[in-house]
């Protein structure tokens, strides 16, 4: 079936099930575990007139990891430049930078031919790479950004190698906009703009103590936030890595529309998924008793802008409070920071794993039954929570935009929570309440999701589209309009 035949079925079939779940008591959700992506943003965040006939895709308004792309290679094989300021140490890096990687490594796979411009850093991963993947590295300038002349000079040096560079995709600020000005071939994504940050800088001020003066960013905040709408118009492309992004990028920002495409993240299909006899395996490994009915996990930096201090305060609680949280739930933590240690404090229903690797960290998720992620970051896209419903898991997650907007798009999929001990002390109890079946549910269909959306599949084949996109004009015409949507082989 065509992908145009394709999205017109799937519209129609959700709309059915939309009228069918109004006149029974079955929940419009249940249909939509099938194997079709239907699911009610499907309909509701994408207009009518995008799913009968082909369009241009720099005017889609929604995320484009909802249309199918072919799976297959295109035709023609693009030269990427990448800028970006740091290359990952294997896989403990910041989201930016692990988006950084999935992605190219997705494209170089693909065929294209990628050049990294970085820092220069002892830590870096450089081994494993295609051969389609070439890293060039810089010292870092004094202020430990990405060497701007010393970059752009070794960019110009392979811009006249072989062929000109397709297309120049930055990750943030990698290359600044001075230098992106005029750049027409060029994208950026952004992983969390100063307008999100205003939010996290209210909830952290909210929390502050009494004697505690306030943080002397939040009158800062503003002049970045209008700075930002002065120079983001230097770049000719921008990507929101979530649907509020996007979102603020037309409206605050006053980004013209055809200048936004919503991509949202995602993470390695082929490593996070359910598997569920590793998942008792690792539970054994680290000490979780037989006895424990309900396994709640968390991961990441153990900081207190990740919303540990608050969170320790509700296990705490709940811990005194909650004979029956104490006999049956068990916590499992993985990363590091100074709130490691005092989670350690809780007692025996805590463990504390440190960080751990990919492949141990793909059997962390599979041995839980919820994942929690209690950030007080409101910007970017956290891609803990993906690799968790990629696993099957329900996920937990503060009430902040980019979070319900993209991922806990209801409750169906997990828990939302507002940023106080309360808050989070609920959701606890409910999750309890709720069990081990209800959380399979949930989590099954918190897995439909991010297998129809958030895969580093549906993410690579959606920027591939949009760099063939905007790309130079070729030296051999292959006779395809990259821009529209659908094409003979989507």
């Amino acid at each position: 079936m065509a992908a145009k035949d394709r999205l017109n079925f799937q519209y129609c079939m959700c709309c059915l099930l939309f009228a069918l779940s109004a006149l029974s008591s079955v929940s419009f959700i249940y249909w939509s575990q099938g194997p079709a992506p239907c699911t009610i943003d499907s309909v509701i965040s994408t207009p009518r007139e995008y799913y009968n006939q082909s369009f241009n895709l720099l005017s889609f308004p929604s995320a484009w990891n909802q249309l199918s792309f072919s799976q297959r290679p295109p035709p023609r094989k693009l030269k990427i430049a990448l800028f970006v300021k740091k290359w990952p140490h294997q896989n403990r890096a910041g989201g930016l930078e692990r988006h950084a990687l999935t992605l190219h490594l997705a494209l170089a796979r693909r065929g294209h031919q990628v050049h990294v411009f970085t820092t220069l850093s002892k830590n870096s991963t450089l081994s494993n790479h295609p051969a389609s993947m070439k890293i060039h590295q810089t010292p870092p300038s004094p202020g430990g950004y990405l060497n701007q002349a010393l970059a752009w000079e070794q960019f110009r040096t392979q811009n006249m190698t072989g062929k000109p560079f397709d297309v120049i995709h930055t990750e943030s600020v990698g290359l600044f906009h001075g230098r992106a000005r005029n750049i027409s071939n060029l994208a950026v994504s952004w992983h969390g703009i100063a307008y999100e940050t205003i939010h996290s800088d209210i909830v952290q001020d909210l929390l502050r103590s009494p004697n505690a003066s306030r943080h002397p960013g939040i009158t800062e905040r503003l002049p970045k936030v209008i700075e930002e709408v002065k120079f983001f118009r230097d770049y000719a492309h921008h990507v929101a890595t979530s649907d509020h992004v996007g979102d603020v990028l037309k409206r605050i920002y006053m980004i013209p529309e055809e200048q936004v495409h919503i991509i949202v993240n995602g993470v390695d299909e082929k490593v996070y998924k359910p598997y569920s006899m590793r998942g008792e395996e690792f539970r054994r490994k680290v000490g979780v008793p037989d006895s424990v009915t309900l396994v709640i996990g968390m991961a990441g930096r153990l900081v207190k802008d990740k919303g540990h201090p608050l969170m320790f305060e509700a296990f705490k609680q709940v811990l005194n409070e909650s004979e029956s949280f104490r006999g049956n739930v068990a916590v499992v933590v993985a990363g590091n920071g100074p709130w490691g240690g005092r989670y350690k404090e809780l007692g025996p229903n805590l463990h504390v794993l440190g960080p751990l690797e990919q492949p141990q960290l793909a059997m962390f998720y599979n041995s839980l039954d919820v994942f929690l992620n209690p950030t007080l970051r409101a910007q970017g896209l956290d891609h803990t929570f993906i690799e968790a419903m990629l696993s099957g898991l329900p996920v937990m997650g503060t009430r902040f935009a980019s979070i319900t907007g993209s991922l806990i798009v209801s409750p169906d999929i997990g828990y939302t929570f507002l940023p106080t001990v309360d808050s989070l002390k609920k959701s606890l109890y409910k999750v309890l309440e709720d069990g081990k079946e209800v959380l399979k549910k949930k989590g099954e269909i918190a897995r439909n999701r991010a297998q129809h959306r958030f895969t580093a599949t549906k993410m690579a084949t959606a920027y591939e589209r949009l760099f063939l996109c905007i790309s130079r004009e070729a030296e051999v015409k292959d006779d395809y309009d990259y821009c529209t949507y659908p094409l003979p082989f989507d």
